[in-house]
């Protein structure tokens, strides 16, 4: 990671407002406003985590980067180059979900479901080729060629969270959206994943954004951290300097919310 160079994404005044009433024609006539005015610069090869309480806006923020909501207004800039985020995702950024029980298709094989954007990006020609590619996937996140057809309800969370994984990984995308990737996972599997993580992040030159509300671990996992209050980014500062000295009033009163297993400790 350097930032001696250009950032890989820039999020420039990005704000997505939800309507919130309508009136008796259907018509808009009350709005939320869930991202107001966000900015940031994620740089090659390193993560950005993005905390925040629940409600403050940090998955829409992520899912409009992503091009699954239309932003309100605001840009996004790849490369340099400006993104189309009214007009849908774009296979360079991917996203590793939350749930990884909701996340998956029920009906269809672990195969078939990270095939699925190599077939939509009309990646691989002969399904041969394919096949290798979803192999070397699921032998890179720790899970073996037999498991491709199996079913997702044949395996834990865990494991459910290491197909998302390769799901994303599968177009060789530049950055990844980690929205709560360990949220609903036990705690005990939650530090597998995030090593899990870090190991790819080294081999692949992968960059994420790390979307969470477990403190302890963004602090983990994290180059740089922005700490997100009411839709808006109040404090950017590196990981370190911003769990030993953070700034704004709202960080302090996040970070001392977290507990402490030490019944002798403030």
């Amino acid at each position: 990671m350097s930032r001696e160079q250009e950032p890989l994404l820039k999020v420039r005044n990005l704000t997505k407002r939800f309507v919130s009433k309508r009136d008796f024609f259907g018509r808009p006539v009350e709005y939320f406003t869930a991202v107001n005015d966000v900015s940031l610069d994620i740089y090659p090869g390193e993560t950005l985590g993005l905390v925040g309480e629940s409600g403050c806006g940090k998955t829409t923020a992520g899912r409009t980067i992503m091009g699954l909501y239309k932003p309100t207004a605001g840009q996004a800039y790849l490369h340099g180059q400006e993104l189309d985020l009214a007009a849908g995702p774009d296979k360079r950024i991917q996203m590793i979900f939350q749930d990884p029980y909701a996340c998956l298709n029920p009906r269809m094989t672990v195969g078939e479901i990270i095939a699925e954007p190599l077939e939509i990006n009309k990646v691989y020609a002969r399904k041969e080729e394919q096949k290798q590619r979803i192999y070397e996937l699921l032998d890179m996140v720790g899970l073996s060629k037999e498991q491709a057809n199996r079913f997702p309800h044949e395996f834990s969370g865990g494991q459910r969270q290491r197909i998302g994984i390769a799901r994303a990984l599968a177009v060789n995308p530049e950055i990844i959206i980690c929205d709560e990737p360990i949220s609903a996972l036990d705690v005990s599997i939650q530090a597998q994943i995030v090593n899990l993580m870090s190991r790819l992040q080294e081999e692949l030159g992968l960059t994420y954004l790390f979307i969470a509300h477990d403190l302890a671990m963004v602090k983990y996992i994290s180059h740089r951290v922005a700490v997100m209050y009411q839709g808006r980014i109040v404090e950017t500062a590196e990981a370190e300097e911003l769990y030993s000295q953070p700034q704004h009033e709202y960080t302090k009163k996040l970070l001392s919310a977290i507990p402490i297993p030490d019944p002798d400790a403030k």
